[in-house]
């Protein structure tokens, strides 16, 4: 029995329609979305990386 719910990440080298496709083969629909930056310590300085995507999934009973 899989779980309910279950937050997906956006890899790296992944697109988010990627990462929704693999949602829906995993039997997964998106119902919420949420970001927060990466940020990196640079010289004493900090600066963003990158956005942090993940959409929580919730699984599509048959």
């Amino acid at each position: 029995m899989k779980k309910k719910t279950v937050w997906f990440e956006v890899a790296e080298n992944e697109s988010i329609d990627d990462c929704l496709k693999r949602m829906q083969a995993e039997g997964y629909m998106p119902t919420g979305r949420r970001e927060e930056p990466m940020f990196q310590e640079v010289n004493g300085e900090i600066v963003p990386i990158r956005q942090i995507i993940q959409f929580k999934g919730t699984y599509i009973s048959e």
